[in-house]
């Protein structure tokens, strides 16, 4: 707590006059184009990892970096919070992209291998529950992620199964169908702050280097806020990265 207070501080009466005009702006309004899932592990940090200012994200962080899937009638199976995030952002925010983002050296992925947490954690045991199915993932693409550790692969298949479990939203749908909609899956490795980006025609997780970002910037067209900039692509390949990772 000392460090956060003096970082605190130090932002007040050093940093904050550089700030101010900017947060003045966004105190009108607040206009990011993705929806960045993160895990609330204290080493991740998106904005960091992305050189984002304030204002450029629309973050939702917790325990393992997942989204429970909706049921039928489009309600969330679990908790709501990620759901009211993703209905949000996508009708009241302009954004265009989400982001799932796991992590090396999980906890979340290290308790689901496990078998869960005990009944003390009532309200953890059941959120892991989300995140079990990537172990049938795992078993059943036991490349995906070879020579790491098995939390580390368990990580990267719960990337893509948050990425299913998003789909499952009509909402998602809809824009998804309609090509006003990405989906991508990143994982970001902690020993050699290396981010990686889910390709799926290569079927895996790739270093984020300036070949793959050059890639990756071309898939989003020359200016993606034009409008019916993203309609103007294949829909069904909009949907690429969840298909192709089932």
């Amino acid at each position: 707590m000392r460090k956060l207070i003096r970082g605190l501080l130090d932002f007040q009466l050093n940093a904050r006059s550089s700030y101010r005009e900017k947060f003045a702006l966004l105190a009108q309004e607040q206009k990011p184009d993705c929806l960045f899932i993160a895990c609330a592990d204290s080493r991740v940090v998106p904005n960091l990892l992305v050189s984002m200012d304030p204002g450029d994200l629309f973050v939702v962080r917790n325990v393992g970096n997942m989204v429970a899937p909706s049921d039928s009638k489009g309600q969330s199976t679990g908790d709501q919070s990620e759901a009211a995030a993703l209905e949000f952002s996508l009708r009241s925010l302009p954004v265009e992209d989400i982001v799932v983002c796991g992590h090396s050296n999980c906890g979340a992925m290290k308790a689901v291998l496990a078998g869960g947490v005990g009944p003390e954690n009532p309200n953890l045991k059941s959120w892991l529950e989300h995140g079990k199915a990537a172990l049938q993932r795992m078993d059943a693409n036991p490349t995906l992620g070879e020579g790491r550790s098995d939390y580390d692969r368990l990580s990267q298949n719960n990337v893509l199964l948050q990425l299913e479990h998003i789909s499952t939203y009509p909402l998602v749908k809809e824009r998804l169908d309609a090509g006003t909609l990405r989906l991508h899956g990143w994982w970001f490795d902690i020993a050699t702050a290396q981010v990686h980006a889910w390709r799926p025609l290569l079927g895996r997780f790739i270093p984020m280097d300036e070949l793959v970002g050059e890639a990756l910037l071309r898939e989003l067209g020359t200016d993606t806020h034009a409008p019916g900039a993203l309609a103007n692509g294949n829909g069904a390949q909009r949907m690429s990265v969840v298909a192709r990772a089932q």
